[in-house]
């Protein structure tokens, strides 16, 4: 039996990784899940009445694109948060979550060659996995360029040889960044779209995590984009209720770009697509309409921050977050560390490098572990006591 080759060396995905890493050992207390980010904060109740004032949407097949009053939605929130003004018919889709959406770009707008050579894809290391298995479904070459402290955890795109960036046609950016929590600035987002037109290539703004932050509001790409004038087909961003809303069971996102993108997208999407059921269109159109209930889950999110600083302030290496809820805390063995931490205490973390790939012979997520300060604010505080009393205690940190 035959299989395609091009995914033939993907290593174990992170989940069943962990599993196999932890599971082999019993407990060390009560279990507290600091693994998936997965939003355990109540999530606005209105959603289940909008589902069952239009359960009959159940009987029929949603709109492909998304329906008009989601749209709407949609840009109106692009409006409030970044100032800018889409067209919600041409320029708006909606996804069944974010994942299907960086994935299917790639497969809707990327060529299947660049300048006469096989195309690259950029994106960070670490990364969200569906990056490199995008790049890898259109045959192109995944390029994983290193978001390290020295790098301030954003990749530096432009510092690639010349005939990389000749043959490439996308670029994947995550901002705030999973897993270290960086923010890409003005200038960052500048410099990367200036890149971009340099070399002709598209960028694939991941921001599902923009509204989880202290202080400024991060900036967005498209935003920076309309400041500067670029062509709008060159920046998409791609956006979700999963952590805005805690509601990550409801597969609501949008991708926002220019037109003539957006409609190669819905191309894919009416061959291939999977809208979301219209009864939860309309709870995501009540929910991307409402910013009451973000203002109230941020400030839990602050709160976690501060206990965090608090906790582990003195750790050497230790960045508090800029944003999104992920602790990126410095380890000698991201592996050893959690199992230690499991067999000990009970709490349950994410090795760094299942995050990262070997790139040229190094993984930049190895000398970390993540860290989801997902949970309800006590079970939180306590999940940071234990990694600091398990894993910081001999180094005289408080």
């Amino acid at each position: 039996m035959m299989f395609p080759e091009r995914f033939s060396n993907l290593p174990a995905h992170a989940w069943p990784r962990l599993r196999a890493l932890l599971d082999v050992h019993e407990g060390g207390g009560p279990t507290i899940h600091m693994t998936i980010g997965e939003p355990k904060h109540l999530f606005p109740q209105r959603v289940t009445d909008v589902i069952a004032e239009h359960a009959a949407g159940f009987n029929s097949y949603p709109p492909n694109d998304g329906a008009p009053e989601l749209k709407e939605a949609i840009a109106g929130f692009v409006g409030r948060r970044y100032g800018v003004r889409l067209d919600p018919e041409k320029q708006v889709m909606a996804l069944n979550g974010t994942r299907e959406g960086l994935y299917n770009a790639v497969m809707a707008l990327c060529p299947e060659t660049k300048n006469g050579a096989k195309p690259a894809i950029l994106m960070p290391n670490p990364f969200y996995q569906v990056y490199m298995i995008a790049a890898l479904s259109v045959t192109a070459d995944p390029i994983m360029v290193p978001a390290t402290v020295e790098t301030n955890h954003l990749p530096d795109f432009a510092d690639l040889p010349v005939d990389v960036l000749n043959r490439t046609t996308a670029a994947y950016i995550c901002s705030p960044a999973n897993p270290q929590g960086a923010v890409a600035t003005r200038a960052y987002w500048q410099d990367l779209i200036a890149l971009a037109e340099k070399y002709d290539f598209k960028i694939f703004a991941d921001e599902c995590y923009s509204e989880i932050y202290r202080g400024t509001p991060p900036v967005g790409a498209l935003q920076v984009a309309h400041e500067m004038g670029a062509d709008p087909d060159r920046v998409f961003i791609f956006h979700s209720l999963s952590k805005r809303s805690n509601l990550p069971g409801l597969r609501s996102g949008f991708v926002a770009s220019g037109s003539k993108s957006i409609a190669e997208i819905k191309q894919l999407r009416n061959y291939a697509g999977a809208p979301l059921p219209l009864p939860l269109q309309m709870a995501a159109t009540a929910v991307w309409n409402d910013e009451a209930h973000v203002h109230e889950n941020r400030a839990l999110y602050v709160e976690k921050y501060e206990i965090a600083d608090r906790i582990l302030g003195n750790v050497p290496g230790y960045a508090s977050p800029e944003a999104g809820f992920f602790l990126w805390l410095p380890v000698e063995n991201d592996e050893e560390a959690a199992v230690k931490l499991w067999r000990e205490t009970g709490v349950r973390v994410l090795p760094g490098g299942y995050l990262a790939q070997d790139w040229n012979g190094v993984n930049p997520g190895q000398g970390y572990i993540r860290a989801a300060m997902v949970a309800p604010k006590a079970e939180t505080e306590r999940g940071i006591e234990l990694i600091r009393d398990c894993l910081y205690r001999d180094k005289n940190e408080g």
